[in-house]
Order: structure tokens, then C-alpha cells, then sequence
């Protein structure tokens, strides 16, 4: 078994289930209740809270723990629309960003918001320059993708918050793929809301979290309780949080490492693609983007025949965001880059790398697209 699709979801590491399992069996009270059982849950919550802002460069009190990237990114935008709507309707986005930016976005557009889609170019990124002539004066928010989770454009993010710095509007990123492999300052890259979850990171599902500037109000999302410093009402999730935390400690301790790594995949699956005449393109940034993601125009073959002939072989790859795989809808990603006329829509694959992944393995995919290709290209 061979999987490729780290940027749709990543496997646990044994010491994070090893956390979250003690958590589980021997750290079971209510973090608000205020006997010793309940204070020991708060002490493992907030533990956690000062290792999440650590890696950001922020302080706990500024964060907002989620269910993960999409509460993160929907509390963000909707948050700050609603909060700011006094002060303008106009919001800027880009036109490649993940769907829970997107449909959120064309959500507060149905309540009279007005929103910029800004197009991006072949690498898939938008400029500051673009941002700076978008931006009118009754704009509230800019929320630009840190790095995007098909093709693996780096944005220029701290170019753009130095440009939004001195507006009325904030600046939003969803950081959620970048979050593994960039380092992130958020006050350096005038970064006002942030948003993180923790299973791409070998982390579990269902947890994340939002860096929201602590001057910064946003209206309940969730009603209930006065839990998370009275932002997000329910009971925390203290195994998930410390497993988080845990996978937050993995990542930073070995990130360059693994960064390193996962580049030289990405190079021996081109190499070994290269030796055996396949023909491909590289979508999107051909260098410098996302270490752990490549998106691969493969000519004359229709990516959902190839990811097919992969499954058949145990090979796990995708032709884009797992969030619309079941869907027929081509990728919104890369029709702005290139057009909603290119082959390259239907003729692409994702792979994206994990830690555990071999040179071996790339061979071996290698092998596959040399045989598929060939194949169709007979025919």
C-alpha cells in the first residue's frame, strides 16, 4: 500500500494516539468544572493552548480552539463581516481558495456583502500589488490562502499583510496546509485571524484552532456556555487537544527534516518519470511551493481512469481537494489558473507526501503513469 494524499488527510503518529489514549482512560473531567479532576483537564487544555500559540509567535489568550479548518475559517469571516458590517460590506478573497473560504464568502454575499474574487496566475498566486488596487474603502476583510491545498502555491503573505496593515480591513489566511512546513510569525506578517487544524499535521480530526488578535471582537458562533474565554460555547475535547498538541510538538521538532525529505520525493518521482519519457507538467510553482505537494498534468490521461488503475493497486492518490473528490465538478483550482478550456482540468493528479513515504514508492508510482500513459497514448 502506497499512500499520496497527505494533503487530504495525514496518519496519526503512534505517540499522539499514545496521548490522546491516556487522555481518554485517565483525564475525563469537565476542564470547567472546579474540583481537582476538573482543574487537571483545565491545566492539560492550557498547556496545549501555550504550545499552539508558541508555534505561531502569538500569545494563548489569542486563541480560539475549533473543530478544526472549516469552523476556523467560517468564525473568521463570518465572525468578522457581522462584526464590521457597520463599517462596510466589501471583502476580499481569491478565486483558488479552499471551499470552506469559498462557499462561506458566497454565503454572506446572499446577506448583501459584497465580495472580490482576485484571479490568480500559472503558479496559482495573487500578488500584493493586487490586493492594494482592490482594496476600496468600505472593505472589512482580506482573506488570502497561506498555501493553496491542490497545486501547493506559497502565497505572499507577509507582503500582504504589510499592504492591508495600515486599512480598516483584516487580514485572514488559511493556513491549514502551510501550517506543517512554513514557519509562521503572526504579528511579523501583520496577520490579524489564523486558521489551523491539526490532521494534516499527523494529528486527529476534528480539532483545530483560530489565532484571532486578542483587541479583536467577533460574535459568538456557537451559543452555550462561556468556554474558550466566552468565544465558543461546549465542553473541550481534552484528548483531542492534547493529541494535538502533541503533533504540534512532532512537527516543529522535525519540521526542516521532514521538509527536506519530502522535497527530494517530489524530485525522484520527476526524475523517475522523466526516465521513462512520460510526458507531464508541473501545475502551479515548479519550485518553491508546498515541499509536500505536487499536482501533475499527466497528457492523455483522464485522471479519474488513472486514480482507478491506482486503487486497483493500492496506490492513494487524488485529482485534487479531497472536500470535492466525489463531485463532477471540474477543480476550481486549476480552471482559474489556466482556463476552463485546458486539458490539464481533467488530466491532473495530486500527490502530496508523508514522512513515511520511500523512494521506493516513488518508483513505483513512476512505473504506473509510464504504463497508463502509454497505454492511452496507443490508443
Amino acid at each position: 500500500m502506497i499512500y499520496l494524499d497527505h494533503a487530504a488527510t495525514t496518519p496519526i503518529d503512534a505517540d499522539v494516539v499514545s496521548v490522546i489514549e491516556e487522555a481518554l482512560r485517565h483525564q475525563y473531567g469537565n476542564p470547567s468544572s472546579l474540583y481537582q479532576k476538573g482543574r487537571d483537564a483545565r491545566k492539560l487544555v492550557e498547556d496545549a493552548r501555550r504550545v499552539f500559540a508558541n508555534s505561531i509567535g502569538a500569545e494563548a489568550r489569542d486563541l480560539i480552539i475549533t473543530s478544526g479548518g472549516s469552523e476556523s475559517n467560517n468564525t473568521a469571516i463570518i465572525g468578522t463581516a457581522l462584526a464590521r458590517r457597520e463599517s462596510g460590506q466589501h471583502l476580499i478573497t481569491t478565486a483558488v481558495e479552499h471551499h470552506s473560504v469559498l462557499h462561506t464568502m458566497q454565503y454572506l454575499e446572499t446577506l448583501g456583502f459584497e465580495v472580490t474574487y482576485l484571479p490568480v496566475d500559472d503558479t496559482g498566486c495573487v500578488t500584493a500589488q493586487q490586493v492594494a488596487e482592490a482594496l476600496r474603502p468600505d472593505t472589512i476583510l482580506v482573506s488570502i490562502i497561506y498555501g493553496n491545498n491542490e497545486v501547493g502555491a506559497i502565497n505572499p503573505i507577509k507582503e500582504i499583510g504589510e499592504t492591508v496593515r495600515d486599512h480598516q480591513a483584516l487580514f485572514h489566511t488559511d493556513a491549514v496546509q502551510a501550517y506543517g512546513s512554513q514557519e509562521i510569525a503572526v504579528g511579523d506578517y501583520h496577520i490579524d485571524l489564523l486558521s489551523v487544524t491539526a490532521h494534516k499535521i499527523n494529528g486527529p480530526k476534528g480539532i483545530g484552532f483560530l489565532f484571532r488578535r486578542n483587541d479583536l471582537h467577533l460574535p459568538h458562533y456557537i451559543h452555550g456556555g462561556t468556554q474558550e474565554n466566552d468565544h465558543r460555547a461546549g465542553t473541550e475535547n481534552t484528548p483531542y487537544i492534547v493529541g494535538f498538541a502533541k503533533a504540534v510538538e512532532n512537527m516543529l521538532t522535525k519540521r526542516q527534516e521532514n521538509n527536506r525529505y519530502k522535497a527530494e520525493l517530489k524530485q525522484h518521482l520527476l526524475d523517475e518519470l522523466t526516465k521513462r519519457d512520460v510526458a507531464y507538467q508541473v501545475n502551479g510553482m515548479a519550485e518553491g511551493g508546498l515541499p509536500h505537494i505536487l499536482s501533475l498534468y499527466l497528457p492523455h490521461i483522464q485522471s479519474d481512469k488513472f486514480l482507478i488503475q491506482c486503487d486497483l493497486k493500492q496506490i492513494f492518490i487524488s485529482a485534487g481537494s479531497a472536500c470535492t473528490a466525489g463531485s463532477l465538478e471540474p477543480s476550481h483550482v486549476l480552471t482559474a489558473m489556466y482556463g476552463k478550456d485546458s486539458r490539464r482540468i481533467l488530466e491532473s493528479i495530486r500527490l502530496s507526501f508523508g514522512k513515511e513515504n520511500t523512494k521506493e514508492d516513488m518508483v513505483l508510482v513512476a512505473d504506473l503513469i509510464a504504463q497508463v500513459q502509454s497505454r492511452y497514448s496507443d490508443n
